[in-house]
């Protein structure tokens, strides 16, 4: 009889771990299980140039359904999975229909953060996390409109971006002192602050909202602007909400998997079950590199690590522990942020702090960490491997433009 994988959750990872099942030549039954309509898309597009053009939104579709049925993947979409039954190694969806499996490979995913404010649920407060929600974005995005942002880190300052290219006024609320505060350094936070303020956005920080309020006059309640605790009010026609996500992993926590923040998962991305792996935003993977689990929200580990899981479920995986990359474009500039910058002691700067190319170096005692790179993308691979060796840099030869970063590499 035929070996059955499913995976559940059919965005990029497990877009990406189905077909590499059969890229592996896994021979068996491959079902991808997921709750949208839509196959398997890539996510950044839906806060950069989805949020930019007026075209549809099959430019981020990994592939159509058509290569999936030619690869002879079951797509299952717009199907919630209730239940995993691990002793029966069972699914169960909420429909009622149930599918067996030899190993199940969860790319579940994760979902955003919602805020508890008054008004929170208002018409007009839209979250960022789907198509759908891109869509119904964009279509808020006319001329004159007045678009207040809650949150300051990648998701707020792209839609601020997108929201200012399409003629809107914007207003970014920061709870905390500096945006990206969580990613960046205050360099760089200062940096993209500048660059935002440049463009006609107003950003605050240190700032608590405390209600979105509606109109009372029109025929249809809806958002009207967003009251602050100091009492601050930012009148807006759209209120748009990115303070973070966090993992889906309450399907894996029911059925008794080790879950912290994430399904915990050793190198080879096996769950506390054998038959059981999960890779993408809901995986929390040890980590050589930074000595640590790590769970990473990122393009990246949701193709590469559910490539590496499903070499794993075929019985040909290897560790995976890649460096972390990062990206986001904003006005034309591209940042990219290598590595993890945990535990940093200084910054050094290789060109010109902001300018329009540069790179900031994160450092620990010497060792290269991470870096930030300002339409600097020539510096991305070389860092990549420098931090892969976990070098000693002598920071004066980090400085120094004339000095190719290849040229520090052991080999």
């Amino acid at each position: 009889m035929d070996e059955k994988i499913v995976v559940v959750g059919a965005g990029q990872a497990g877009g990406w771990a189905a077909l590499t099942l059969r890229a592996e030549g896994f021979g068996g039954r491959v079902t991808l299980v997921g709750e949208e309509a839509h196959p398997p898309y890539e996510r950044p597009p839906l806060s950069k140039k989805l949020l930019l053009a007026d075209e549809g939104f099959e430019q981020a579709f990994l592939h159509g359904r058509d290569h999936y049925a030619e690869q002879h993947v079951e797509l299952r979409l717009g199907c919630r999975v209730d239940r995993i039954d691990r002793p029966g190694r069972q699914i169960g969806l909420s429909n009622g229909d149930t599918f067996s499996y030899d190993r199940l490979i969860l790319t579940t995913g994760s979902k955003v953060q919602k805020i508890s404010l008054p008004g929170a649920d208002l018409p007009g407060v839209h979250y960022l996390r789907d198509i759908e929600d891109s869509l119904a974005i964009r279509r808020a995005l006319t001329g004159g409109a007045r678009v207040a942002v809650i949150g300051g880190g990648y998701i707020g300052l792209e839609v601020a971006a997108a929201a200012r290219a399409r003629g809107c006024m914007v207003t970014v609320l920061e709870a905390r002192d500096r945006v990206m505060n969580r990613v960046v350094a205050p360099e760089i936070s200062q940096f993209l602050t500048t660059l935002h303020r440049e463009n006609g956005v107003d950003i605050h920080t240190n700032i608590e909202c405390a209600e979105i309020r509606s109109t009372k006059n029109s025929v249809a309640d809806r958002a009207e602007g967003v009251a602050c605790a100091d009492g601050f009010y930012f009148p807006a026609d759209l209120v748009v909400v990115g303070v973070g996500i966090r993992p889906r992993d309450r399907l894996a926590a029911a059925a008794g998997l080790t879950c912290d923040d994430g399904i915990v998962v050793d190198a080879l991305g096996r769950t506390s079950d054998p038959n059981v792996f999960a890779a993408g935003d809901v995986a929390r993977q040890p980590s050589a590199l930074y000595g640590r689990h790590v769970r990473l929200e990122s393009w990246q580990t949701a193709q590469n690590q559910a490539i590496s899981v499903a070499r794993s479920a075929c019985g040909n995986g290897a560790p995976y522990d890649a460096v972390p990359w990062f990206w986001t474009d904003q006005y034309g500039i591209n940042l990219q942020m290598i590595g993890l910058a945990d535990g940093y002691d200084e910054i050094v700067i290789r060109g010109k702090f902001g300018s329009q190319s540069f790179t900031a170096f994160y450092l620990a005692e010497g060792r290269l960490l991470a870096a930030n790179m300002v339409n600097a993308g020539r510096d991305v691979r070389p860092t990549r491997q420098l931090i892969a060796e976990r070098r000693i840099i002598d920071r004066r030869v980090l400085t120094d433009t004339k000095t190719p970063l290849r040229a520090m590499l052991k080999g």
